[in-house]
């Protein structure tokens, strides 16, 4: 089978309304590797884009435009076909598995075997500077690493793009320029189109890459 050509994600005049009022108008293209930072105040329809993209957003909101990943039209397709990954400002860690489990839970499917899998697992712990950590209860980690290991664990799923919703708000400012080299390091050696939605400038300056401001 040929390698999918990687050119990014496309948002292609892409308009979100709800009520009748519309939120944002969006044409953007992001190649691999690329960081976009999109800044705007609340209820501006940022989160609301991302959700569009993931294709979680209620059918309350009504959307044009399309959305193309790698050549591929994403409208109409479930959210775990997109291949889309989305990092929060919170870790969302299932706090009943261990940090090992935590990640094996989002492996695809075709790696199979339980060695594989965990060898993957290690594999990601060992880039993220957390190895020995695979039996680790969350609820031990900091706050530094449970970002760590959230991000580990969206890369770990093989997304082919990459949505970061306000990632970094609830991380202390020393922390913060930590966690934002960790990912915006790996978003670039991954070569994931990446979108970044952001209240804070510093995110915008930190990415290196275009921003785009909406109106409120």
């Amino acid at each position: 089978m040929p390698e999918t050509i990687k050119s990014g994600l496309e948002l292609r005049d892409v308009q979100v309304r709800l009520g009748g009022r519309e939120l944002l108008a969006v044409d953007l293209t992001i190649a691999p590797g690329e960081i976009v930072t999109l800044m705007g105040p609340s209820g501006s329809g940022k989160s609301s884009l991302l959700g569009h993209i993931c294709g979680t957003l209620p059918d309350a909101f009504e959307v044009t435009g399309q959305v193309v990943l790698d050549g591929k039209n994403l409208d109409g397709l479930a959210p775990q076909d997109r291949h889309v990954g989305i990092l929060f400002q919170d870790d969302l860690l299932f706090p009943h598995l261990s940090v090992g489990g935590n990640l094996a839970f989002a492996l695809p499917s075709h790696i199979k075997g339980r060695t594989d899998r965990r060898a993957r697992v290690e594999a990601a712990l060992v880039s993220a500077g957390m190895d020995g950590f695979y039996d680790r209860d969350p609820a031990t980690l900091s706050g530094g690493q449970r970002a760590r290991v959230a991000l580990m664990r969206v890369l770990l799923s093989e997304p082919c793009a990459l949505l970061l919703d306000e990632p970094f708000s609830k991380l202390d400012s020393g922390l913060r320029s930590q966690i934002r080299a960790f990912v915006f390091d790996l978003c670039r050696k991954n070569s994931l189109p990446t979108l970044m939605v952001t209240h804070d400038p510093e995110d915008g300056v930190a990415a290196g890459g275009r921003v785009v401001e909406l109106d409120g």
